[in-house]
């Protein structure tokens, strides 16, 4: 079974790119590869400074979905996005290495890669977990984006760090 790189993996590549943005291209062609995220593909590419720029557009966008105040705007803005950066879903054994979905040409340069993967692999995520699994730190002066993978679906803080400062303030607040 070859599993689809759309889903968690892209909203968590999402996330990090968000919360530290790439600088360089090749910055940017390190996190792909760390996340896993088509990274043979990104590997075979030379990333420049025009898929940087394309990926610091899809984020901006894929910021407002995060950001969104009604669940029919979020839903909006995520077609948007998929209205822009994704094509009919198709079945590829482009590698050899297994059948698989893709939602864009399998020729497509890394930064319009990186914008599909997020668009989709958000509208997955949101559809299968819920709508409002997207958000930012509830901790006073965070303000991080954060993708709820909880089981739950109960998550608030973008990392245990900011719920135990969290839970420490209101702690102290009311002892005081």
């Amino acid at each position: 079974m070859h599993l689809n790189p759309y889903g968690a993996d892209a909203v968590l590549l999402a996330v990090n790119l968000a919360t530290r943005p790439a600088t360089t291209p090749e910055e940017l062609a390190e996190r792909c590869e760390e996340s896993g995220v088509e990274s043979r593909l990104v590997r075979e590419r030379r990333v420049t400074t025009a898929d940087l720029a394309a990926v610091r557009v899809a984020l901006d966008e894929w910021l407002a979905v995060v950001d969104a105040k009604d669940e029919q705007t979020r839903v909006d803005l995520i077609n948007a996005m998929l209205a822009k950066y994704t094509e009919h879903p198709r079945l590829t054994n482009h590698a050899g290495d297994g059948w698989h979905m893709h939602y864009r040409p399998d020729k497509v340069p890394v930064g319009r890669l990186v914008a599909t993967l997020i668009s989709t692999g958000t509208a997955l995520h949101l559809a299968g977990r819920g709508i409002s699994r997207l958000g930012r730190c509830a901790a006073d002066g965070c303000g991080k984006v954060y993708a709820d993978l909880s089981r739950t679906g109960r998550q608030r803080y973008c990392s245990p760090a900011c719920a135990n400062r969290d839970a420490v303030r209101r702690h102290r607040a009311r002892a005081s």
